[in-house]
């Protein structure tokens, strides 16, 4: 189920909000969890299983760890049991083919299981892992009711795609938390803002990046293949972080407070930055569970610093595929990030034209990036890049560049500005004025703008838009 189709705007969510706020609060905890547990089986009813598994599993292996009490050995033992068991999980339903057709390459002939992926499993896998480990570490105290870790693990809001919500972040929320007004209409406004980002402008742009990235390399004039690579650029923001919006402000409608996941990365001045802004929840994950317990950068010699990353930045591409695209495109973080770790750089820059010049490169390096994340294999990478460069045979300009500005450019246009932090300077501005014939205006046109938004992206999604999420395939 989609938060952006109209099964769930007009029918599953203001079921669960009416039941939510019938109930009593000793049961409400139990109704999301079975809402959240509809909420994922409306797709494929089997998956179902697998996610209570996952509860059930990672519920008793914590319980194991608690119980276990001074035994050191057997903690550890059972540690390592649940991290093996869930990372084998992934790898089932997640990498075995992919590891069976490299094998295969070696001159063997293993049949392929062809084994169909559950939605989110990458999301909620790392959320159930997280939670073992901190009762691990003593940093969360055990959960004793299954329902509680089930709500945490399940929660509908963000099962499928984030953001990735630590446990001892929530602990205090799933046994008490209020839902005033304030809190209830911020949530509406944010599920909003992350609606409006999805269904106009991340599914408008994905027709762009669609049909160039689809076109022949010789037929994809340069400028129409860089426009292809910018449409992408800001689709897999405005999906992903329109999405993390939305999951962010149905947790507040409920009670709940995530931690932010996006914060405008595309205004970023280094590629570390870039991915301290970009899907927070993510770094945050790779850096408490495995580049700190590498010994992060507080290590003796920069060679570990560079090991260090390298396996963080490895595993970040696996995490997002079983694809040799996504292993490449994660390595190619790992060298970026790792120089500037090295050197110092851009942080050594004394001049304002270096550090222009760098934020350019940051940028043409996120580009660049999600090239090779969208293809289809290395070659059509290789291919795409080529006609960015004129190097494929292709021409400056062609015909599908100037229909595609003449149908596509307001969202294109209005893309780039909402990916820097116009639009919210603006309304802090407007906010605090002085005026309060401004402040009135301010509000009201805010309340117009969201109301006519929702109505026009409701229209494409009545019509039947193209419509999906791009992360809900990690």
């Amino acid at each position: 189920m989609l938060f952006t189709s109209n099964i769930f705007l007009f029918l599953f969510l203001p079921l669960t909000l009416a039941g939510y706020f019938l109930l009593h609060k000793p049961y409400r905890n139990t109704f999301l969890l079975l809402m959240s547990l509809g909420f994922y089986a409306w797709g494929e009813p089997k998956f179902a299983i697998v996610m209570v598994s996952s509860i059930l599993f990672n519920y008793a292996c914590a319980m194991g760890i608690h119980y276990a009490g001074g035994r050191a050995a057997l903690r550890k033992a059972l540690l390592a049991f649940c991290i093996v068991a869930n990372l084998g999980l992934l790898f089932v339903y997640k990498y075995l083919d992919f590891f069976i057709s490299n094998v295969n390459r070696f001159g063997l002939s293993i049949p392929l299981q062809k084994i169909l992926l559950p939605i989110g499993i990458s999301f909620f896998t790392f959320q159930a892992m997280s939670y073992v480990i901190d009762v691990y570490r003593g940093d969360v105290a055990v959960q004793k009711k299954p329902q509680h870790v089930g709500l945490y693990i399940a929660f509908f809001p963000q099962l499928v795609a984030g953001p990735i919500v630590r446990y001892k972040d929530i602990e205090a929320q799933i046994i008490t938390r209020e839902v005033t007004f304030d809190r209830f209409s911020a949530g509406v406004q944010r599920f909003l803002v992350g609606f409006i980002k999805k269904v106009l402008l991340a599914n408008n742009l994905a027709l762009i990046a669609d049909a160039a990235f689809a076109l022949p390399d010789a037929e994809r004039s340069v400028a129409y293949a860089w426009t292809g690579a910018i449409a992408y650029s800001l689709q897999i923001l405005f999906d992903f972080a329109g999405y993390s919006d939305m999951a962010i402000g149905l947790g507040k409608m409920f009670g709940f407070t995530f931690l932010e996941n996006f914060n405008y990365p595309y205004i970023s001045k280094s590629i570390s930055e870039f991915w301290r802004r970009w899907h927070m929840s993510l770094g945050q994950w790779f850096r408490d569970y495995v580049y700190f317990p590498l010994g992060g950068s507080r290590v003796k010699s920069a060679a570990r610093v560079v090991f260090n990353l390298f396996v963080v930045w490895l595993l970040t591409g696996i995490w997002h595929g079983a694809s040799w695209n996504f292993i490449t495109w994660g390595l190619l973080y790992f060298v970026l990030i790792a120089l500037e770790k090295v050197t110092g750089y851009p942080d050594k820059f004394k001049s304002a034209a270096a550090k222009t010049a760098y934020r350019a490169f940051t940028l043409l390096s996120v580009l660049l990036g999600w090239v090779l994340f969208r293809a289809d294999g290395g070659a059509a990478a290789l291919q795409y890049g080529l006609s960015m460069l004129g190097l494929a045979g292709n021409t400056i300009s062609c015909g599908n560049m100037v229909m595609t500005l003449r149908e596509y450019w307001p969202y294109l246009l209005f893309g780039l500005l909402c990916s820097t932090q116009l639009f919210k300077n603006a309304a802090a501005r407007l906010s605090r004025s002085v005026s309060p014939v401004i402040r009135v205006a301010y509000s009201v046109g805010s309340v117009a703008a969201y109301a006519f938004g929702f109505l026009w992206a409701v229209s494409f999604l009545i019509l039947g838009a193209h419509n999906p999420f791009i992360y809900f395939n990690f």
